[in-house]
């Protein structure tokens, strides 16, 4: 498996997407599929301003996910980041929360500055695959001063296509990073 998503058959090795699209990352994990409950929890913590959650989220992270990131080796944490705009509307980036506090139960360091998101993009929820990449072309940077290591976790609240991951792991490896994986709260789990 690559990204985690639910397949529709045992037999398969790859989710569609994974099978169909060269993504940059390595592999990746999500602690739940998105829907019910998890889509509601994670709704309230980024529109409503629960950032409590994310401290119950990290904490579901490391539980079910603390040994596969020791066998990562992960050397840095690095959150997905979002526009300085939606930053101040909303007043924080929940990537961040839950990537600080995995930081800090698993003692790994957490690089909030390597990344940045130099294009207000639109949101990625309402668009199909193709327009979600069009929407990520020169969306990101890497901060002049950031030195690439060889294990990376890049963490994010859902995974749907993978564009996202894909744009920022494809930036870290051109610039010198080594294997790149992921965890993510939840997983879509359409095609």
């Amino acid at each position: 498996m690559k990204c985690g998503k639910p397949v529709p058959e045992a037999e398969m090795e790859y989710c569609h997407d994974c099978e169909k699209h060269h993504l940059a990352f390595d592999q990746g994990k999500s602690v739940w599929v998105h829907k019910g409950t998890v889509a509601k929890a994670i709704y309230q913590f980024k529109y409503k301003n629960k950032r409590n959650y994310g401290k119950i989220f990290a904490r579901e992270m490391a539980d079910v996910y603390g040994g596969q990131i020791k066998r990562w080796n992960i050397q840095e944490i690095i959150p997905v980041p979002i526009h300085k705009k939606r930053r101040k509307k909303r007043g924080f980036n929940q990537a961040e929360i839950v990537a600080d506090e995995l930081g800090k139960l698993l003692q790994l360091p957490v690089n909030k500055k390597a990344v940045r998101r130099i294009q207000n993009t639109a949101p990625q929820k309402n668009l199909d695959r193709i327009k979600r990449v069009e929407n990520l072309k020169g969306a990101f940077e890497l901060s002049q001063d950031y030195k690439p290591v060889q294990r990376i976790l890049i963490i994010d609240d859902i995974y749907t296509t993978g564009s996202t991951i894909h744009t920022i792991a494809k930036l870290l490896k051109e610039n010198g990073a080594g294997r790149v994986y992921f965890l993510t709260i939840s997983i879509g789990q359409k095609r």
